[in-house]
């Protein structure tokens, strides 16, 4: 799985446009969090509905940094490749993609978001991996993971993948980011984004 997560290749179906601004982009999904009282009911419910979670996953599920919303709220995801952001090599920093999306008015989405989109996402193709643009979470040993939702072909899972800014990401990797109700980010407060993200 965790090989097929690297060499993951993108839909042909979903043409490598190069956005402009979040309004170029459409939103994917909306889905619902804020529905489970903690991590623990929101764990338990992905065992109950089969869904598979990786060892790195489930680990960051039980770390006190991953929180659940206490107000049930509707979100907005938009599915889009580091292409689409305007990236063009062959792989890219976490760091960059971050700041592409940011930059187009995108945001980071809660840790929520990973395992709740896994919840009201059953009929996920095979083969497709999508990458949570999420401020990542470090395991017990302090590893940084952030969180990918995915159908490998032995059935839907949620697992962790390489959170750190420098790691490599493909340009043809899909991310999942949230669409802002703010107005798209000033060039001024995108350098104070920019500035907080570790080089």
């Amino acid at each position: 799985m965790q090989n097929q997560l690297k060499l993951k290749t993108r839909s042909a179906t979903v043409p490598e446009l190069h956005i402009r601004s979040a309004r170029d982009v459409a939103t994917w999904k909306t889905i619902t969090i804020g529905t489970f009282a903690d991590s623990l009911a929101l764990r338990n419910e992905l065992d109950s509905k089969g869904c598979n979670v990786g060892g790195q996953a489930a680990e960051i599920l039980a770390r006190p940094m991953f929180t659940v919303s206490s107000q049930k709220t509707n979100v907005e995801l938009v599915d889009l490749s580091p292409a689409q952001l305007g990236l063009t090599t062959d792989t890219v920093t976490l760091a960059d993609v971050y700041a592409s999306a940011q930059r187009l008015g995108l945001e980071l989405a809660a840790a929520e978001v990973g395992p709740q989109l896994r919840l009201q996402y059953f009929d996920q193709p095979v083969g497709e991996f999508l990458t949570i643009g999420m401020d990542p979470i470090k395991t017990w040993s302090g590893e940084p993971i952030i969180l990918n939702v995915a159908n490998g072909g032995a059935g839907l899972i949620l697992i962790g993948q390489d959170g750190r800014p420098e790691a490599n990401i493909s340009v043809t990797s899909r991310f999942i980011f949230v669409r802002s109700r703010q107005p798209a980010a000033s060039t001024e407060a995108v350098g104070s984004v920019a500035a907080i993200l570790p080089p």
